[in-house]
């Protein structure tokens, strides 16, 4: 049988390749380490790092171990939270996958008071790309993801969490702030600054400018920017316009340094999803609780501050 100690003091090393860091984190002694490494690669009849070099590395059967060491970790934990939870307490640990900009303005607020309500539930919410919120879940990384768009994969729960507004904002001295609207044809040879291909401002926004025969190719594409905040900045500094969510710019536009302004014949909204895995964490008690407190009445107030403003 394997020991989750040595178990844990491998995956500490393995991730910063150094037994005095891993030591630090784990608040023991070095040679401490280096026993329950020595110990395990006994127990496994293998070598798990190269120390010929002079940095320490993984070897090939570390590289192997690794995410299965992390693994088993992590369901020793969920076995000692679903215990701990007999007694009616709720606690254990929630880590949240989120993917979208708009996500970030609004899940650490509902964290803070999901933490507020339940005590013994840390959270953490893990920022990554949309191509990885799915694998993370699978992987067991994370126990739920948020997405702006709606997954078809058959191993996942999904459910709405709320509807965001995307909006074409303009530097606080261009010409457009003092138009009650403009046409998507005035978009043509005005410097836009836009997100990356996988974004989903980026795809709602090429979306609605198709309704009106205008492709990527027919922007004057000025940046691509992966951030939402640098491109709001950018908007501000006064180098172009773009479609950002009304979350990314809602302290700016407050600040007048950036104006809304509305596009003819454009919807211009999204939902934003929630997924879990259902096939490898059905029985996770905090992920439970937190799929119901989403929709909490109380939350309503939150949900609301991205939604799309009726003209």
């Amino acid at each position: 049988m394997i020991d989750l100690t040595k178990l844990q003091a491998f995956v500490q090393v393995a991730e910063v390749l150094n037994f005095s860091e891993a030591a630090k984190r784990l608040n023991l002694s070095q040679p401490t380490i280096s026993h329950h490494i020595k110990a395990l690669e006994l127990d496994l009849g293998v070598e798990l790092f190269d120390r010929s070099k002079t940095r320490l590395a993984l070897t090939d059967a570390g590289r192997v171990l690794q995410p299965w060491a992390r693994k088993l970790l992590r369901s020793s934990n969920e076995v000692r939270e679903m215990m701990t939870s007999l007694d009616q307490q709720v606690v254990g640990e929630l880590r949240i996958a989120c993917s979208t900009t708009s996500g970030k303005y609004i899940l650490p607020k509902l964290a803070a008071r999901f933490r507020q309500r339940f005590p013994g539930i840390s959270v953490s919410i893990l920022a990554c790309t949309a191509p990885h919120v799915i694998p993370r879940l699978l992987e067991g990384e994370a126990n739920l993801g948020v997405l702006s768009y709606e997954t078809v994969d058959s191993s996942m729960d999904v459910t709405e969490f709320f509807d965001d507004a995307i909006i074409l904002i303009v530097p606080e001295d261009h010409p457009w702030v003092h138009f009650s609207h403009i046409d998507p044809d005035d978009l043509l040879d005005e410097p836009l600054i836009i997100r990356e291909p996988t974004s989903g401002t980026r795809k709602v926004m090429l979306a609605q400018l198709s309704k009106f025969d205008i492709t990527l190719e027919d922007l004057n594409i000025f940046l691509e920017l992966g951030n939402a905040e640098a491109i709001v900045e950018t908007v501000a500094a006064g180098y172009g316009v773009a479609f950002v969510s009304r979350l990314a710019a809602a302290y700016p536009l407050k600040l007048g340094s950036v104006v809304e302004v509305p596009v003819n014949g454009l919807t211009l909204k999204r939902k934003i999803y929630m997924v879990r895995n259902k096939i490898e964490n059905p029985n996770h008690h905090p992920q439970e609780v937190f799929w119901s407190f989403v929709h909490d009445p109380d939350n309503q107030d939150l949900l609301n501050l991205a939604k799309v403003v009726e003209e």
